[in-house]
């Protein structure tokens, strides 16, 4: 219990002190404090980890400062490592939790499992999608029982396509504004691609599930 309180007093004080100081530290890299890439990618991962300020808006700020292929990166970075700190936070914190509320319910428990047999592939395409809360996907791998490893290099892989939107639209807004209109179409086509394919896939996935034992 001890541990679990300590964890979450820790988390809520980083999240005020993002709150309070969120605006200022931005500002700091857009008047050069940019020149500091560490400390921006350390920032970015703060920014990511509490986001008082919605990410895309620091990813274009990045991708404004520091062209789009440094702020890809610097950007991508630091998202990857604020779901990889949230899920090592929840997983230490909270699973035992996490897995008595799910083997509480049979349905839940059912969802788990074909979750944790299929956890690569179901978090990166859920990472490719924006429109899934990055919330979620971290909390709720934490109190499965997928690997940290599996976790970390799947959602890492699933975050660049997004992040480096984020840096390009950006960096385009300030540099050639006309060039978003064949960005966001060129996203939009990509989705497509990721929907069909996720579709697909849950198909074969269902199929599979379905063949009986021989």
């Amino acid at each position: 219990m001890i541990r679990k309180l300590f964890i979450f007093i820790l988390y809520a004080l980083i999240a005020l002190l993002i709150y309070w100081y969120g605006d200022s530290i931005l500002q700091w890299i857009r008047q050069g404090g940019a020149n500091y890439v560490i400390l921006t990618a350390f920032l970015a991962t703060m920014f990511a980890l509490f986001p008082i300020i919605p990410y895309p808006i620091i990813g274009g700020v990045l991708g404004a400062v520091y062209g789009p292929a440094l702020g890809s990166l610097v950007t991508w970075i630091g998202s990857s490592m604020a779901s990889i700190i949230m899920f090592v936070f929840v997983r230490f914190g909270y699973q035992d939790w996490g897995l008595n509320i799910v083997n509480r319910y049979k349905s839940l428990s059912k969802v788990t499992t074909l979750f944790e047999k299929n956890a690569f592939m179901t978090i990166f395409i859920t990472r490719l999608i924006p429109v899934i809360p990055s919330i979620i996907v971290n909390v709720y791998s934490a109190l499965s029982r997928v690997r940290f490893l599996s976790y970390a290099i799947a959602s890492s892989l699933g975050k660049m396509p997004s992040m480096i939107l984020f840096a390009v639209v950006g960096n385009s807004f300030v540099n050639d504004p006309s060039q978003l209109i064949v960005i966001g179409v060129a996203y939009l086509v990509f989705l497509g691609l990721v929907y069909g394919t996720y579709t697909f896939w849950q198909k074969k996935a269902e199929n599979n599930e379905k063949l009986p034992e021989l």
